[in-house]
């Protein structure tokens, strides 16, 4: 029992890590994917990394081609969109469930979570890592916070595009921006402009995925289909 423990913690942990690192673009679209150097950068035998492709490969993160490789999938527009409609069709939802009192240690969080975001010099990765926490708040600020995995696990594609978008569009000073006024709405329980300044925030977000497809064509999936693009493998520290 002990055995089958460490190897489900093995693949956990190789599995988590791989996504995150599919998500982040460290294993960008396209990058051929070798188990046996994936087995030695992660200090693993090959069956986990092997296990953690096949799940990658069921949410179309990794694209596997029988006799060629193993490919991280380029962005599918298709999963984008329907992340997209998940998140509002969730989020937009919520807000209509807050309840009379707010929970005032879920507002500390998020205000406090708002001034980490107005800091100077935030980083990309930090300002996504806050930005997943603004919205998560929000859902346990209605009582929908266990909502926030499957929303999470539905989103993959979209995460990566708009990592691109944070990248190369909009400044993450103007999403605080927009964060601010969801939550200044949610305050003064206008909850039409709740719903309107969080419907406008995500379809921005979109906007500037669009803006990133048109302009790197290269880095999405056309029709929702990809071929492999033989590159080397990212291996890291």
């Amino acid at each position: 029992m002990a055995t089958d423990g460490r190897k489900r913690t093995n693949r956990q942990t190789v599995y988590a890590t791989l996504r995150r690192k599919v998500l982040t673009m460290e294993l960008p679209p396209g990058a051929a994917l070798s188990e046996n150097e994936l087995a030695a950068a992660l200090g693993v035998s090959r069956t986990p990394v092997r296990e953690s492709l096949i799940l990658l490969a069921e949410e179309g993160l990794v694209q596997v081609f029988p006799q060629v490789g193993s490919f991280v999938s380029r962005v599918d527009p298709v999963r984008v969109a329907d992340a997209q409609f998940i998140r509002e069709a969730v989020e937009l939802t919520a807000l209509d469930d807050l309840p009379e009192a707010l929970d005032p240690e879920v507002l500390a969080s998020l205000d406090d979570n708002l001034r980490r975001q107005d800091r100077t010099g935030i980083t990309v990765e930090d300002f996504f890592a806050l930005d997943e926490e603004f919205h998560h708040g929000l859902l346990r600020l209605s009582g929908h916070g266990a909502a926030w995995a499957t929303v999470s696990a539905a989103k993959g594609h979209l995460d990566r595009a708009r990592r691109l978008g944070l990248h190369d569009a909009t400044p993450p000073a103007v999403n605080a921006d927009q964060h601010r006024a969801i939550l200044d709405a949610v305050r003064r329980r206008d909850l039409p402009a709740a719903r309107d300044a969080m419907r406008d925030h995500l379809r921005a977000v979109f906007a500037d995925v669009e803006r990133i497809r048109a302009r790197s064509p290269e880095l999405f999936a056309s029709n929702g289909t990809s071929t492999p693009v033989r590159r080397n493998i990212v291996v890291w520290d």
